[in-house]
């Protein structure tokens, strides 16, 4: 029987099948995204999430919302998902302490909340995400491998994300466990919202600053902030590009290491994350323990003891694009080689 999985609006309200009573052996699951900036969200986490669902639970329905960015939708909306009387919500945070009252609201309501991807303040039952400091080491460790001889001595700048969230603060210190004391960091950026648009002006201000010739690396927290970045150096005019770092192994930003404009980005099995995050939330929803999934804890400044499963994140060069998002079936060779891209998949023999 197949799962009803309805999409709620941006204030959280949903269609038909999520108005739906559900099955006898079924439940409400809520499911609430931070962002859209990100391609990631909507076109690999939101299905990959409905389908394990959709395996393990062919009665249960699932809701769905997005805020956009907005905190004060995201509080809606976990209201909304409360009166709906959903059993376990999985969320998303737009920020960790922003969201701390309504954690508690939904814990309050007897609905456990499953933290995806990042962490948030309040009684959460549970956590899934990759090893965030990890990433940040991996971007950082690459970076200083496309440097070189000029590691030493060479000056970068760093593209770091929104710091409202532990994870993103997460991949700033991992990367300056790695950078700091190596190279120069000639200027260093917080973007809100990840927006690239603000990374494009904020490259556009650290040329000015440093010169066109004063920039030997870029540290970018994802690849949409490495989008912003390459475009501001490219309209400067700067040749060659420097190595700049990415994460999501977005699809543009695969053609754009295949094109040697990107140097690298951190490939996070999006699959892995979905199907443990649905695992979760259909044993919370049973009320079963999580022993079997979770295999180890995590600490906020609120919880102690979270289960949690915490995932390796992979970094993709040109050289590993094969092995890696091809290989998962993340992308097909057709899907990364279009025409414009072809002449450069052939000489990295990327070809059927």
């Amino acid at each position: 029987m197949a799962v009803s999985l309805a999409a709620c609006g941006d204030g959280g309200g949903s269609g038909d099948a999520g108005e739906a009573a559900s099955g006898e052996d079924g439940f409400k699951v809520g499911l609430l995204f931070s962002q859209n900036v990100q391609p990631r969200w909507e076109n690999f986490d939101k299905p990959l999430i409905e389908k394990k669902i959709k395996e393990l639970c062919a009665d249960c329905t699932l809701d769905y919302a997005n805020a956009k960015g907005d905190v004060a939708t995201q509080q809606q909306q976990v209201e909304t998902m409360i009166n709906r009387n959903v059993e376990v919500l999985l969320l998303s945070a737009v920020n960790f302490r922003s969201l701390r009252f309504s954690v508690e609201r939904a814990h309050d309501a007897g609905i456990p909340v499953i933290a995806y991807d990042g962490l948030v303040e309040g009684p959460i039952a549970a956590y899934v995400s990759f090893d965030n400091e990890r990433v940040g080491r991996l971007q950082g460790e690459a970076l200083l491998r496309a440097l070189g001889d000029r590691a030493d001595s060479g000056r970068i700048v760093m593209m770091n994300g929104p710091q409202t969230s532990p994870t993103n603060v997460a991949f700033k210190t991992g990367a300056l466990s790695v950078l700091e004391d190596r190279v120069r960091i000639g200027k260093a950026y917080d973007t809100p919202g990840w927006s690239q648009e603000t990374a494009h002006a904020n490259m556009e201000s650290a040329i000015a600053a440093l010169g066109v010739d004063g920039i030997d690396g870029v540290y970018a927290a994802n690849d949409g902030l490495a989008a912003g970045a390459i475009s501001a150096l490219k309209a400067a005019g700067i040749r060659p590009l420097p190595p700049v770092t990415g994460q999501d192994a977005d699809l543009a930003a695969v053609r754009r290491i295949v094109r040697g404009e990107q140097y690298m980005s951190v490939y996070k099995p999006f699959k892995a994350e979905a199907d443990a995050a649905a695992e979760m939330a259909v044993a919370l929803g049973r009320g079963e323990k999580l022993d079997a999934i979770a295999d180890t804890t995590i600490d906020t400044a609120t919880t102690k003891d979270i289960p949690a499963v915490l995932l390796d994140p992979i970094p993709v060069t040109v050289d590993d694009i094969r092995a890696t998002v091809v290989k998962d079936g993340l992308y097909t060779i057709a899907q990364i080689c279009t025409p414009e891209v072809a002449p450069a998949c052939e000489r990295a023999g990327l070809t059927d």
